[in-house]
């Protein structure tokens, strides 16, 4: 079973990327390990593709080489960050919601015309930081979108975002210290969530064998 991880520097995690199967030190370091453990007697490739300050028009040049070649049969997008904090970071950099919402559409249609891929969508997350507040208002509208695109398209959705605020850690900088990239607690309780929400896809995937 292929598993490919798609997104940003939040996927990406210091990765080698001269091999697709190192898996950085983020979430799918852990998430990898923890689907082995869970489920030992499948046999798991696990592909790491995450770019580190990708927007959602960077995955659509990517498709072909990134999505459509490679033929995983689960594909899990963390992307969506960079789309709004690219636009306060760097002026010229602006995507719109318009933009955004026909991005991610276009992705997930040519997932679905061109391979055959069960898709997991992973809400964008931001933790509460001081220099960060700027980013809110334009994130929850994106994340908006995601929502309602993952109903149409996705298979497994993780609401991360809504998860991290949900925490009763006092702290929430322990999980991202800069309120985007996670620490290794972060990419830790990310692993688990996304273990907790794609195993029940995984055994209707090998019941229906």
């Amino acid at each position: 079973m292929k598993i490919l991880f798609q997104g940003d520097s939040v996927t990406d995690a210091g990765r080698d990327r001269s091999q697709s199967s190192d898996m950085g030190f983020g979430y799918p370091k852990y998430a990898s390990a923890m689907l082995e453990d869970a489920f030992p007697d499948i046999d798991f490739a696990f592909v790491n593709l995450g770019i580190s300050g990708n927007r959602t028009e960077n995955l659509l040049e990517r498709m072909q080489s990134d999505f459509i070649e490679i033929q995983p049969d689960i594909v899990s997008i963390l992307i969506g960050i960079n789309d709004v904090w690219h636009h306060y970071a760097f002026d010229c950099v602006y995507t719109s919601n318009e933009a955004f919402e026909r991005n991610y559409t276009t992705l997930l249609e040519q997932i679905k015309q061109k391979t055959n891929a069960k898709i997991m969508i992973i809400q964008p997350f931001l933790i509460d930081v001081p220099d960060k507040q700027n980013l809110k208002a334009e994130l929850a509208e994106k994340q908006e979108i995601i929502a309602r695109l993952a109903e149409q398209y996705a298979d497994v959705y993780l609401p991360m975002h809504e998860i991290f605020e949900a925490d009763k850690a006092e702290d929430k900088t322990v999980y991202a210290a800069d309120g985007v990239h996670p620490t290794e607690d972060g990419a830790c309780l990310i692993a688990q969530k996304y273990l907790e929400a794609i195993s029940p896809l995984i055994e209707a995937m090998e019941s229906n064998k």
